[in-house]
């Protein structure tokens, strides 16, 4: 007869779950990982349309690197013991930027000295400000490493002392920041062009969330996964397993259950019970307290913060599989971004309308002779939902597809039309039913002034609302993105080890 009894029950088999899972089960936990799915990865997975197979969602991957010249998610795979497996592949540029309105282009590159050239051949007189900026992304990298390897208690004193530029720093906003340190606009509007990637316009953004993953992507290089991120999915499952974990796919948890606020277990939907003292949810805080957790049990705290923030972005994505190659289509790079102008605030109102035109896009070359392209444009508020209905949701799919391959032949000049062999079309609709999140958000929480990175770690403890259940991935405090989410998984993992070790003295 199974024991039903473990010292930590993951929910959730998205990045963070995973690391969260393999992470405590390497320390020597018996962790249960259940996930609702039929497979492992949550929005880290792909598909297969014909002979292309698409990756659900990564674009990029940042804070990589390589064995010489590593980044904290190289460090962590070297740590769970699986970097050798994990294979990745450079992108030789860091972005190409179009706009649609002004036909401006600007292709950036890999490495700082290169990318110092390369802007200030675009924006003469910019060096000085750039070499400030890396200067205090640098100092920003290794605040932030402290910070994770402080486990939710970090003194005060010595961010002062290691680190005081990071301190004055910290409370502004990436514009505010590079206004301050005079750089040109020009410079500050290509430099930014990243900020979709994180779901709010430059005004609003952290610097210090910003900069350590633009940092990361221009000194490292951004990396893609050979295979799919779907693979290091199932390699992180195949890991936890082997190392004694157990994995419960197609077991949703329709109950998580409390006492004296806090945690004994929970019941799945196939009325099963297991017990346990150490939750981590890779879902949304909406979704367990609103749907988890009995109403009665859950803290007015809790429902408050979680009624205060505001979901992120949702997304619609369009995968094509090109019967020609890269080359072949004219296309030299690996990453674009495409908006009508370089200002933020003004393209994230503008993507306020389900046909903004706005999109981050990536390419690359499957064979000796096919291609694949991931178009993706943000959707913030309500606009999908005021626009779609039941009976008029495959005749929306198909405008917003035809919209978003004709901004990107707008913005390059190149014709995808004629090279399409397979498209598919993912709506907010598709990624609501696939992951569970509320409204189908790909982003998880918008990070806003108040609520920003910092604040968020700072913070974290102090959101524990019911002993023994923690949040992992993009709702959780290192916000959303592949690498956020790898590395939230498995601080979030260290800490419940931290709370176990306290309950022992």
């Amino acid at each position: 007869m199974e024991n039903k009894e473990y010292d930590v029950i993951v929910i959730g088999a998205g990045n963070a779950g995973l690391v969260s899972a393999l992470t405590l089960q390497k320390k020597g936990k018996k962790v249960l990982l259940l996930e609702k799915g039929r497979v492992v990865g949550g929005l880290a997975s792909s598909f297969i349309r014909g002979r292309f197979e698409f990756d659900t969602s990564l674009h990029q991957l940042c804070e990589f690197g390589t064995k010489e010249d590593s980044d904290a998610v190289y460090d962590l795979f070297s740590r769970l013991e699986i970097i050798d497996k994990v294979s990745v592949e450079t992108l030789p540029e860091a972005f190409a930027v179009y706009t649609l309105d002004h036909k401006e282009k600007y292709v950036m590159p890999v490495g700082k000295d290169a990318f110092l050239l390369k802007m200030e051949e675009y924006v003469p007189g910019s060096t000085k400000s750039m070499e400030e900026f890396f200067s205090l992304c640098e100092e920003t990298k290794d605040a932030l490493s402290y910070l994770n390897e402080s486990k939710g208690h970090p003194e005060t004193e010595v961010l002062m002392e290691k680190y005081p530029r990071f301190m004055v720093v910290a409370p502004y906003s990436i514009e505010k920041v590079l206004k301050k340190i005079d750089m040109p606009l020009k410079a500050q509007e290509i430099l930014c062009s990243y900020w979709s990637y994180l779901g709010s316009p430059a005004s609003k953004l952290s610097f210090i969330h910003y900069a350590s993953m633009v940092y990361s992507y221009i000194t490292k290089g951004p990396v893609i996964f050979k295979k799919s991120s779907h693979a290091i999915s199932l390699l992180l499952s195949e890991e936890f397993v082997k190392n004694g974990g157990t994995l419960k796919c197609l077991t949703g948890v329709k109950e998580i259950l409390t006492q004296n606020n806090e945690v004994i277990g929970v019941v799945t939907d196939s009325n099963e019970k297991f017990l346990t003292r150490h939750i981590l949810a890779n879902l949304s805080p909406n979704v367990v307290y609103g749907q988890l957790i009995q109403n009665d049990f859950v803290p007015d705290k809790a429902k408050s913060l979680t009624n205060l923030r505001n979901f992120g972005a949702r997304g619609v994505s369009v995968y094509l599989g090109l019967n020609k190659t890269m080359k072949e289509l004219g296309l030299e790079n690996s990453t674009y971004f495409v908006y009508h102008s370089l200002d933020s605030d003004r393209e994230f109102k503008r993507m306020h309308d389900v046909f903004s035109g706005n999109l981050a896009a990536t390419l690359k070359n499957t064979s000796p002779d096919t291609s694949s392209l991931v178009l993706t444009s943000l959707i913030f508020g309500d606009a999908f939902d005021k626009l779609v209905t039941k009976e008029n949701y495959f005749e929306i799919k198909e405008k917003l597809a035809e919209s978003l391959v004709s901004s990107f032949e707008k913005a390059t000049g190149m014709n995808i039309h004629d090279a399409i062999e397979e498209i598919e079309v993912a709506t907010p609709v598709t990624f609501a039913r696939y992951t569970g999140h509320p409204e189908g958000v790909i982003y998880g929480y918008l990070a806003t002034s108040h609520d920003n990175l910092l604040p968020r770690i700072m913070n974290e403890e102090n959101e524990v609302f019911i002993k023994g259940l923690r949040f992992c991935g993009g709702f959780g405090s290192r916000l959303s993105g592949y690498s956020s989410t790898y590395i939230n998984g498995e601080m979030e993992a260290l800490k419940t080890l931290g709370e176990m070790e306290n309950e022992r003295v």
